[in-house]
Protein backbone atom coordinates (compact mmCIF):
# COMPACT_ATOMS: atom_id res chain seq x y z
CA UNK A 1 0.00 0.00 0.00
CA UNK A 2 1.46 3.38 -1.02
CA UNK A 3 1.43 6.02 1.70
CA UNK A 4 0.33 9.60 1.16
CA UNK A 5 3.56 11.69 0.70
CA UNK A 6 2.05 14.60 2.68
CA UNK A 7 1.25 12.28 5.56
CA UNK A 8 4.78 10.83 5.54
CA UNK A 9 6.23 14.32 5.54
CA UNK A 10 4.10 15.44 8.48
CA UNK A 11 4.78 12.23 10.39
CA UNK A 12 8.52 12.66 9.90
CA UNK A 13 8.31 16.03 11.63
CA UNK A 14 7.01 14.38 14.80
CA UNK A 15 10.25 13.54 16.60
CA UNK A 16 10.84 12.55 20.18
CA UNK A 17 13.76 14.35 21.74
CA UNK A 18 15.62 13.09 24.78
CA UNK A 19 17.58 16.30 25.42
CA UNK A 20 16.95 18.36 28.53
CA UNK A 21 14.62 21.36 28.25
CA UNK A 22 16.29 24.62 29.18
CA UNK A 23 14.80 27.03 31.70
CA UNK A 24 14.32 29.60 28.90
CA UNK A 25 12.33 27.17 26.75
CA UNK A 26 10.22 26.14 29.70
CA UNK A 27 9.43 29.76 30.50
CA UNK A 28 8.24 30.35 26.92
CA UNK A 29 5.92 27.30 27.07
CA UNK A 30 2.30 28.39 27.32
CA UNK A 31 0.14 25.59 28.75
CA UNK A 32 -3.03 27.54 27.96
CA UNK A 33 -2.49 27.08 24.24
CA UNK A 34 -4.48 24.00 23.07
CA UNK A 35 -2.46 20.96 22.12
CA UNK A 36 -4.11 20.95 18.70
CA UNK A 37 -2.89 24.47 18.01
CA UNK A 38 0.65 23.51 19.06
CA UNK A 39 0.74 20.36 16.98
CA UNK A 40 -0.61 21.99 13.79
CA UNK A 41 -1.37 18.56 12.30
CA UNK A 42 -3.71 19.13 9.35
CA UNK A 43 -3.89 15.93 7.41
CA UNK A 44 -6.33 15.93 4.49
CA UNK A 45 -8.05 12.75 5.72
CA UNK A 46 -9.38 14.67 8.74
CA UNK A 47 -11.86 16.42 6.44
CA UNK A 48 -13.56 13.11 5.67
CA UNK A 49 -14.18 12.01 9.27
CA UNK A 50 -17.94 12.37 9.81
CA UNK A 51 -19.29 14.18 12.84
CA UNK A 52 -20.45 11.58 15.36
CA UNK A 53 -21.69 13.81 18.17
CA UNK A 54 -24.02 16.77 17.98
CA UNK A 55 -24.28 18.99 21.03
CA UNK A 56 -27.97 19.50 21.89
CA UNK A 57 -29.15 23.10 21.94
CA UNK A 58 -29.13 24.81 25.34
CA UNK A 59 -32.51 25.29 27.07
CA UNK A 60 -32.50 29.04 26.47
CA UNK A 61 -32.08 28.62 22.70
CA UNK A 62 -35.78 28.11 22.04
CA UNK A 63 -35.57 28.36 18.26
CA UNK A 64 -32.94 25.61 17.86
CA UNK A 65 -34.75 23.53 20.46
CA UNK A 66 -38.05 23.76 18.54
CA UNK A 67 -36.25 23.00 15.28
CA UNK A 68 -34.63 19.89 16.75
CA UNK A 69 -37.97 18.71 18.15
CA UNK A 70 -39.67 19.21 14.79
CA UNK A 71 -36.92 17.32 12.96
CA UNK A 72 -37.13 14.48 15.48
CA UNK A 73 -40.90 14.34 15.13
CA UNK A 74 -40.69 14.11 11.34
CA UNK A 75 -38.03 11.40 11.59
CA UNK A 76 -40.11 9.32 14.02
CA UNK A 77 -43.20 9.76 11.88
CA UNK A 78 -41.26 8.47 8.88
CA UNK A 79 -40.15 5.44 10.90
CA UNK A 80 -43.75 4.83 11.97
CA UNK A 81 -44.86 4.68 8.35
CA UNK A 82 -42.31 1.92 7.71
CA UNK A 83 -43.96 -0.36 10.26
CA UNK A 84 -46.21 -3.19 9.10
CA UNK A 85 -49.89 -2.65 9.82
CA UNK A 86 -52.25 -5.33 11.13
CA UNK A 87 -53.53 -6.05 7.60
CA UNK A 88 -49.98 -6.31 6.26
CA UNK A 89 -49.07 -8.78 9.00
CA UNK A 90 -52.11 -10.87 8.14
CA UNK A 91 -51.10 -10.81 4.47
CA UNK A 92 -47.59 -11.97 5.46
CA UNK A 93 -49.04 -14.93 7.33
CA UNK A 94 -51.10 -15.93 4.32
CA UNK A 95 -48.02 -15.79 2.10
CA UNK A 96 -46.06 -17.86 4.62
CA UNK A 97 -48.76 -20.55 4.50
CA UNK A 98 -48.65 -20.52 0.70
CA UNK A 99 -44.89 -21.18 0.72
CA UNK A 100 -44.85 -24.03 3.22
CA UNK A 101 -42.32 -26.68 2.17
CA UNK A 102 -43.32 -29.44 4.57
CA UNK A 103 -45.96 -30.06 7.20
CA UNK A 104 -45.25 -32.20 10.24
CA UNK A 105 -47.63 -33.38 12.91
CA UNK A 106 -47.23 -30.11 14.82
CA UNK A 107 -45.56 -27.48 12.63
CA UNK A 108 -45.49 -25.99 9.16
CA UNK A 109 -41.93 -25.72 7.86
CA UNK A 110 -40.29 -23.64 5.15
CA UNK A 111 -37.00 -24.44 3.41
CA UNK A 112 -34.46 -21.88 2.26
CA UNK A 113 -35.48 -22.23 -1.41
CA UNK A 114 -39.12 -21.53 -0.58
CA UNK A 115 -38.03 -18.75 1.77
CA UNK A 116 -36.24 -17.09 -1.19
CA UNK A 117 -39.42 -17.42 -3.26
CA UNK A 118 -41.32 -15.84 -0.39
CA UNK A 119 -38.93 -12.87 -0.30
CA UNK A 120 -39.62 -12.34 -4.01
CA UNK A 121 -43.38 -12.43 -3.41
CA UNK A 122 -43.55 -9.89 -0.57
CA UNK A 123 -43.35 -6.13 -1.06
CA UNK A 124 -40.34 -3.93 -0.33
CA UNK A 125 -41.73 -2.79 3.01
CA UNK A 126 -42.03 -6.33 4.32
CA UNK A 127 -38.72 -7.42 2.82
CA UNK A 128 -36.85 -5.31 5.41
CA UNK A 129 -37.94 -7.80 8.05
CA UNK A 130 -37.51 -11.10 6.18
CA UNK A 131 -33.81 -11.31 5.36
CA UNK A 132 -31.35 -14.10 4.64
CA UNK A 133 -29.67 -13.39 7.96
CA UNK A 134 -32.99 -13.97 9.75
CA UNK A 135 -33.39 -17.39 8.12
CA UNK A 136 -29.82 -18.34 9.10
CA UNK A 137 -30.42 -17.25 12.69
CA UNK A 138 -33.69 -19.20 12.97
CA UNK A 139 -32.12 -22.21 11.27
CA UNK A 140 -29.43 -22.34 13.95
CA UNK A 141 -32.14 -22.64 16.60
CA UNK A 142 -34.42 -24.96 14.63
CA UNK A 143 -34.62 -28.67 15.50
CA UNK A 144 -35.52 -29.41 11.86
CA UNK A 145 -32.74 -30.05 9.35
CA UNK A 146 -32.66 -27.38 6.63
CA UNK A 147 -36.06 -25.87 7.54
CA UNK A 148 -37.57 -23.46 10.03
CA UNK A 149 -41.10 -23.06 11.36
CA UNK A 150 -43.16 -20.40 9.64
CA UNK A 151 -44.52 -19.50 13.08
CA UNK A 152 -40.98 -18.54 14.13
CA UNK A 153 -40.63 -16.24 11.12
CA UNK A 154 -43.98 -14.62 11.80
CA UNK A 155 -43.39 -14.24 15.56
CA UNK A 156 -40.02 -12.60 14.91
CA UNK A 157 -41.61 -10.12 12.53
CA UNK A 158 -44.41 -9.29 14.97
CA UNK A 159 -41.95 -8.83 17.83
CA UNK A 160 -39.68 -6.56 15.80
CA UNK A 161 -42.65 -4.46 14.70
CA UNK A 162 -43.81 -4.19 18.31
CA UNK A 163 -40.36 -3.26 19.65
CA UNK A 164 -39.85 -0.65 16.94
CA UNK A 165 -43.29 0.79 17.58
CA UNK A 166 -42.57 0.92 21.29
CA UNK A 167 -39.21 2.57 20.75
CA UNK A 168 -40.77 5.21 18.53
CA UNK A 169 -43.41 5.89 21.17
CA UNK A 170 -40.78 6.33 23.88
CA UNK A 171 -38.60 8.50 21.63
CA UNK A 172 -41.40 11.03 21.26
CA UNK A 173 -40.87 11.82 24.96
CA UNK A 174 -37.09 12.12 24.63
CA UNK A 175 -37.05 15.88 25.00
CA UNK A 176 -33.23 16.07 24.97
CA UNK A 177 -32.94 13.88 21.88
CA UNK A 178 -30.02 11.79 23.18
CA UNK A 179 -31.74 8.39 23.48
CA UNK A 180 -32.73 8.50 27.15
CA UNK A 181 -35.67 9.57 29.29
CA UNK A 182 -35.48 11.69 32.40
CA UNK A 183 -37.88 11.06 35.26
CA UNK A 184 -40.13 13.90 34.10
CA UNK A 185 -40.19 12.50 30.54
CA UNK A 186 -41.10 9.01 31.76
CA UNK A 187 -43.88 10.41 33.95
CA UNK A 188 -45.42 12.14 30.93
CA UNK A 189 -45.18 8.92 28.93
CA UNK A 190 -46.95 6.88 31.63
CA UNK A 191 -49.71 9.51 32.04
CA UNK A 192 -50.43 9.45 28.30
CA UNK A 193 -50.22 5.64 28.22
CA UNK A 194 -52.74 4.96 31.02
CA UNK A 195 -55.87 5.50 28.84
CA UNK A 196 -54.63 2.70 26.54
CA UNK A 197 -54.15 0.23 29.41
CA UNK A 198 -57.50 -1.55 29.50
CA UNK A 199 -56.77 -3.31 32.80
CA UNK A 200 -55.89 -0.02 34.52
CA UNK A 201 -57.94 2.89 33.23
CA UNK A 202 -61.37 1.40 34.02
CA UNK A 203 -60.58 0.49 37.63
CA UNK A 204 -58.43 3.44 38.71
CA UNK A 205 -59.81 6.47 40.50
CA UNK A 206 -58.54 9.81 39.11
CA UNK A 207 -57.12 10.76 42.51
CA UNK A 208 -54.96 7.63 42.54
CA UNK A 209 -53.34 8.30 39.15
CA UNK A 210 -50.37 10.24 40.55
CA UNK A 211 -49.58 7.41 42.98
CA UNK A 212 -49.83 4.85 40.18
CA UNK A 213 -47.51 6.88 37.94
CA UNK A 214 -45.07 7.36 40.81
CA UNK A 215 -45.02 3.62 41.53
CA UNK A 216 -44.41 2.69 37.88
CA UNK A 217 -41.69 5.29 37.32
CA UNK A 218 -39.89 4.36 40.53
CA UNK A 219 -39.73 0.67 39.50
CA UNK A 220 -38.18 1.60 36.16
CA UNK A 221 -35.61 3.86 37.78
CA UNK A 222 -34.77 1.50 40.62
CA UNK A 223 -33.86 -1.38 38.31
CA UNK A 224 -32.50 0.53 35.31
CA UNK A 225 -30.71 3.40 37.05
CA UNK A 226 -29.03 1.86 40.13
CA UNK A 227 -26.29 4.52 40.07
CA UNK A 228 -28.93 7.26 40.24
CA UNK A 229 -27.86 9.19 37.15
CA UNK A 230 -31.38 10.55 36.71
CA UNK A 231 -31.93 9.08 33.26
CA UNK A 232 -32.65 5.74 31.57
CA UNK A 233 -31.60 4.68 28.10
CA UNK A 234 -34.57 3.83 25.89
CA UNK A 235 -32.68 0.79 24.62
CA UNK A 236 -32.33 -0.51 28.19
CA UNK A 237 -36.05 -0.03 28.77
CA UNK A 238 -36.84 -2.19 25.75
CA UNK A 239 -34.51 -5.06 26.65
CA UNK A 240 -35.28 -5.06 30.38
CA UNK A 241 -38.70 -6.68 30.06
CA UNK A 242 -40.35 -4.02 32.23
CA UNK A 243 -41.92 -2.27 29.26
CA UNK A 244 -43.34 -5.62 28.13
CA UNK A 245 -45.03 -6.11 31.50
CA UNK A 246 -46.52 -2.65 31.28
CA UNK A 247 -47.81 -3.19 27.76
CA UNK A 248 -49.38 -6.50 28.77
CA UNK A 249 -52.00 -4.44 30.61
CA UNK A 250 -53.44 -3.11 27.34
CA UNK A 251 -55.52 -6.22 26.65
CA UNK A 252 -58.07 -7.75 28.96
CA UNK A 253 -56.69 -11.01 30.38
CA UNK A 254 -58.21 -14.38 29.62
CA UNK A 255 -59.68 -16.37 32.54
CA UNK A 256 -56.62 -18.65 32.47
CA UNK A 257 -54.30 -15.64 32.84
CA UNK A 258 -55.66 -14.30 36.13
CA UNK A 259 -52.59 -15.49 38.03
CA UNK A 260 -50.26 -13.76 35.55
CA UNK A 261 -52.12 -10.49 36.13
CA UNK A 262 -51.55 -10.80 39.87
CA UNK A 263 -47.82 -11.29 39.28
CA UNK A 264 -47.55 -8.27 36.99
CA UNK A 265 -45.93 -5.55 39.15
CA UNK A 266 -47.75 -2.82 37.21
CA UNK A 267 -51.23 -4.28 37.68
CA UNK A 268 -53.68 -2.49 39.95
CA UNK A 269 -53.65 -5.26 42.60
CA UNK A 270 -49.84 -5.12 42.80
CA UNK A 271 -49.67 -1.32 42.98
CA UNK A 272 -52.52 -1.14 45.49
CA UNK A 273 -50.73 -3.70 47.68
CA UNK A 274 -47.63 -1.47 47.89
CA UNK A 275 -49.68 1.67 48.47
CA UNK A 276 -51.82 -0.14 51.04
CA UNK A 277 -48.73 -1.21 52.97
CA UNK A 278 -47.60 2.41 53.12
CA UNK A 279 -50.97 3.51 54.51
CA UNK A 280 -50.91 0.70 57.06
CA UNK A 281 -47.50 1.76 58.35
CA UNK A 282 -48.50 5.45 58.47
CA UNK A 283 -50.10 5.37 61.94
CA UNK A 284 -50.45 9.15 62.33
CA UNK A 285 -51.84 9.53 58.77
CA UNK A 286 -49.58 12.45 57.88
CA UNK A 287 -48.47 10.94 54.55
CA UNK A 288 -44.95 10.28 55.84
CA UNK A 289 -43.26 7.43 57.70
CA UNK A 290 -41.15 7.96 60.77
CA UNK A 291 -38.33 5.62 61.72
CA UNK A 292 -40.54 3.94 64.30
CA UNK A 293 -43.37 3.45 61.79
CA UNK A 294 -41.07 1.98 59.13
CA UNK A 295 -39.55 -0.42 61.66
CA UNK A 296 -42.85 -2.35 61.53
CA UNK A 297 -42.21 -3.23 57.87
CA UNK A 298 -42.21 -6.92 56.94
CA UNK A 299 -41.43 -9.17 59.87
CA UNK A 300 -40.76 -6.15 62.09
CA UNK A 301 -37.25 -7.38 62.88
CA UNK A 302 -35.13 -4.97 60.86
CA UNK A 303 -32.41 -3.88 63.28
CA UNK A 304 -32.40 -0.38 64.76
CA UNK A 305 -28.87 0.11 63.45
CA UNK A 306 -29.97 -0.57 59.89
CA UNK A 307 -33.02 1.68 60.27
CA UNK A 308 -30.73 4.49 61.42
CA UNK A 309 -28.63 4.04 58.29
CA UNK A 310 -31.71 4.09 56.05
CA UNK A 311 -32.81 7.45 57.42
CA UNK A 312 -29.27 8.79 57.24
CA UNK A 313 -28.79 7.91 53.56
CA UNK A 314 -32.29 8.33 52.10
CA UNK A 315 -33.99 11.61 51.32
CA UNK A 316 -36.42 12.53 54.11
CA UNK A 317 -38.63 15.42 55.13
CA UNK A 318 -37.90 16.52 58.70
CA UNK A 319 -36.70 13.01 59.43
CA UNK A 320 -39.68 11.22 57.83
CA UNK A 321 -39.91 9.22 54.61
CA UNK A 322 -42.35 9.98 51.77
CA UNK A 323 -44.03 7.48 49.46
CA UNK A 324 -41.44 7.78 46.67
CA UNK A 325 -38.54 7.02 49.02
CA UNK A 326 -40.56 4.22 50.55
CA UNK A 327 -40.94 2.62 47.11
CA UNK A 328 -37.15 2.37 46.71
CA UNK A 329 -36.92 0.83 50.17
CA UNK A 330 -39.59 -1.77 49.37
CA UNK A 331 -38.03 -2.70 46.02
CA UNK A 332 -34.66 -3.17 47.71
CA UNK A 333 -36.15 -5.36 50.43
CA UNK A 334 -38.21 -7.51 48.06
CA UNK A 335 -35.50 -8.04 45.42
CA UNK A 336 -32.34 -8.53 47.43
CA UNK A 337 -30.98 -10.96 44.85
CA UNK A 338 -30.74 -8.24 42.17
CA UNK A 339 -27.79 -5.96 41.51
CA UNK A 340 -29.98 -2.86 41.89
CA UNK A 341 -31.00 -3.90 45.39
CA UNK A 342 -27.40 -4.73 46.25
CA UNK A 343 -26.30 -1.24 45.18
CA UNK A 344 -28.99 0.25 47.41
CA UNK A 345 -28.25 -1.90 50.46
CA UNK A 346 -24.47 -1.64 50.14
CA UNK A 347 -24.85 2.12 50.36
CA UNK A 348 -26.56 1.60 53.74
CA UNK A 349 -23.90 -0.85 54.91
CA UNK A 350 -20.96 1.33 53.85
CA UNK A 351 -21.09 3.49 56.96
CA UNK A 352 -17.79 5.29 56.34
CA UNK A 353 -18.41 5.74 52.58
CA UNK A 354 -15.12 4.04 51.80
CA UNK A 355 -16.44 1.62 49.20
CA UNK A 356 -15.80 -1.46 51.34
CA UNK A 357 -16.87 -3.17 54.57
CA UNK A 358 -14.41 -3.98 57.34
CA UNK A 359 -14.54 -5.83 60.64
CA UNK A 360 -15.45 -2.54 62.26
CA UNK A 361 -18.38 -2.16 59.86
CA UNK A 362 -19.64 -5.66 60.61
CA UNK A 363 -19.33 -5.00 64.33
CA UNK A 364 -21.43 -1.85 63.91
CA UNK A 365 -24.33 -3.87 62.45
CA UNK A 366 -23.76 -6.76 64.84
CA UNK A 367 -24.75 -4.41 67.68
CA UNK A 368 -28.25 -4.37 66.21
CA UNK A 369 -28.36 -8.16 66.21
CA UNK A 370 -27.20 -8.22 69.83
CA UNK A 371 -30.04 -5.87 70.82
CA UNK A 372 -32.59 -8.25 69.30
CA UNK A 373 -30.95 -11.24 71.00
CA UNK A 374 -31.19 -9.51 74.37
CA UNK A 375 -34.88 -8.62 73.83
CA UNK A 376 -35.69 -12.27 73.10
CA UNK A 377 -33.41 -13.62 75.83
CA UNK A 378 -31.73 -15.74 73.19
CA UNK A 379 -28.29 -17.22 73.58
CA UNK A 380 -25.31 -14.99 72.97
CA UNK A 381 -23.43 -15.14 69.67
CA UNK A 382 -19.74 -14.31 69.46
CA UNK A 383 -18.85 -11.53 67.04
CA UNK A 384 -15.74 -13.44 65.93
CA UNK A 385 -17.89 -16.36 64.77
CA UNK A 386 -20.34 -13.97 63.10
CA UNK A 387 -17.68 -12.01 61.20
CA UNK A 388 -15.69 -15.08 60.22
CA UNK A 389 -18.83 -16.66 58.77
CA UNK A 390 -19.47 -13.61 56.62
CA UNK A 391 -15.89 -13.36 55.36
CA UNK A 392 -15.92 -17.09 54.59
CA UNK A 393 -19.08 -16.69 52.51
CA UNK A 394 -17.78 -13.69 50.58
CA UNK A 395 -14.08 -14.66 50.30
CA UNK A 396 -13.00 -11.15 49.25
CA UNK A 397 -9.79 -10.44 47.39
CA UNK A 398 -8.56 -8.37 50.30
CA UNK A 399 -8.85 -10.48 53.45
CA UNK A 400 -9.78 -7.40 55.49
CA UNK A 401 -12.18 -5.61 53.10
CA UNK A 402 -15.44 -6.58 51.41
CA UNK A 403 -16.22 -4.50 48.32
CA UNK A 404 -19.46 -4.35 46.38
CA UNK A 405 -17.81 -6.39 43.63
CA UNK A 406 -16.76 -9.05 46.14
CA UNK A 407 -20.31 -9.23 47.41
CA UNK A 408 -21.76 -9.46 43.91
CA UNK A 409 -19.38 -12.23 42.86
CA UNK A 410 -19.70 -14.45 45.92
CA UNK A 411 -23.12 -15.83 45.00
CA UNK A 412 -24.44 -15.38 48.54
CA UNK A 413 -24.98 -11.62 48.62
CA UNK A 414 -28.66 -11.92 49.53
CA UNK A 415 -27.86 -14.10 52.56
CA UNK A 416 -24.98 -11.91 53.71
CA UNK A 417 -26.98 -8.70 53.51
CA UNK A 418 -30.06 -10.24 55.14
CA UNK A 419 -28.26 -11.52 58.23
CA UNK A 420 -26.66 -8.10 58.70
CA UNK A 421 -29.88 -6.08 58.64
CA UNK A 422 -32.74 -8.36 59.76
CA UNK A 423 -32.88 -10.42 62.92
CA UNK A 424 -35.29 -13.13 61.79
CA UNK A 425 -33.09 -13.78 58.72
CA UNK A 426 -30.04 -13.92 60.97
CA UNK A 427 -31.80 -16.29 63.38
CA UNK A 428 -32.99 -18.56 60.56
CA UNK A 429 -29.44 -18.75 59.20
CA UNK A 430 -27.97 -19.30 62.66
CA UNK A 431 -30.33 -22.25 63.26
CA UNK A 432 -30.34 -23.62 59.71
CA UNK A 433 -28.97 -26.99 60.86
CA UNK A 434 -32.03 -27.47 63.11
CA UNK A 435 -34.45 -26.88 60.22
CA UNK A 436 -33.96 -29.20 57.20
CA UNK A 437 -35.96 -26.86 54.98
CA UNK A 438 -33.38 -24.13 55.50
CA UNK A 439 -30.44 -26.46 54.95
Amino acid sequence: MELDPDFVKEFACLKISTRDISAEELARFDASVPLKARAQVKHTSYKHVPQFFYVPPPPDDKLRHMLRREAQSLFLQQKSEELLSHDELQQLWRLLEQHVSETTAKQQLISYDDYCRLMSAIDKKCRKYLTTRLFAQLLGESPYLGSVEIASVFNYTMRKVWLTQCRIGLSFYDDVGQGYLREFDLENYIVDLIPTLGQICDSMEPAFEKFYVCTVVKRFYFFLDPLRTGRIRIREMLVSGLIHQLMDLRDEPKPTESEAVQLNPFSMPAVMAVYGSFLTLDLDHNGLLSKQELSRYGSGTLTSVFMDRVFEECHTYDGEMDYKTYLSFVLAMEHRQTSSSLHYLFRMLDVQHTGYLTMQTLNYFFKGIEEQLALRSAGAVRFEDFSNEIFDMVTPKDACKITLKDLSNCGQAETVVSILIEFHKFWAYENRDDNPQNG
